[in-house]
């Protein structure tokens, strides 16, 4: 019977038919002994229970098995309070220096200024002041009794009042007190006075000074910013008459 069960169910269908057989033994039984006296099974159970054994010993504590996978990421906190600030760090290199940019367009012109205070006297447009002196050298030559040549003395400061004329060739003592300087040597003169310090060869004439030599006859005298000195030969035609020397004039 056994082999007729194997072939028809294999083993593991003979394995639960006997299972269910077991089962339904086991059934009747249980059923059979509640009939006959449920209150001696009750007290029996009652008197099983007192006669309980004691506890075993625990056993030792396994090893702890491995981590498990990590849980999905938790909603994010609320943020912290701001931290205190650092200390400054140091500065760093300086960077290269870039290129230059493209020119901008010229802006629109300013409103004229204010006029300035009155310059130096000494700048360009001033006067010389009282007391300073000014000095420079004259050269020229005439060659003919009839024609004078002027020689041109330009202050290069000029005077705020035409200074006076004094010419000095031999000196005497009313030219000294008014140039006390030497020839050929350093040209001094007091002051509101023009002295020319003039070295004239033989035949040569000093015939005056002029300021404006488009008058006919020129103006004579000095003016604020010069003069020209007016020498000719006093020999005969032909003759070449050199003048030259040196000039100062100090304001007043």
């Amino acid at each position: 019977m056994f082999s007729l069960l194997r072939n028809r169910f294999g083993i593991p269908g003979v394995i639960s038919v006997m299972a269910l057989v077991f089962a339904m033994a086991g059934g009747a039984v249980a059923a059979n002994n509640l009939d006959q006296g449920g209150a001696k099974a009750s007290a029996g159970a009652s008197a099983s229970a007192g006669k309980q054994g004691p506890r075993g010993k625990t056993g030792k504590t396994g090893k702890t098995g491995p981590a498990g996978p990590a849980g999905p990421a938790g909603p994010a906190g609320p943020a912290g309070p701001a931290g205190a600030q650092g200390p400054i760090g140091a500065t760093g290199p300086a960077g290269a220096t870039g290129p230059i940019g493209p020119k901008g367009p010229e802006g629109p012109k300013g409103a004229t200024g204010a006029a300035g205070p009155e310059g130096s006297p000494w700048t360009v447009g001033g006067t010389l002041p009282p007391g300073e002196t000014e000095t420079g050298v004259f050269i020229g030559t005439s060659a003919n009794k009839a024609s004078a040549v002027a020689v041109p003395i330009s202050f290069t400061i000029p005077l705020a009042a035409a200074p006076e004329l004094v010419f000095v060739e031999n000196p005497g003592t009313e030219q000294l007190a008014k140039c006390p300087g030497v020839i050929n040597g350093i040209p001094t003169a007091e002051e509101g006075v023009l002295c020319l310090y003039a070295s004239l060869v033989a035949g040569t004439e000093y015939l005056g000074a002029s300021y404006d030599l488009s008058k006919n006859p020129p103006d004579e005298g000095v003016a604020k910013s010069g003069a020209a000195p007016l020498f000719a030969c006093a020999t005969v035609e032909g003759e070449n008459c050199p003048a030259f020397g040196t000039w100062a004039v100090t304001a007043e």
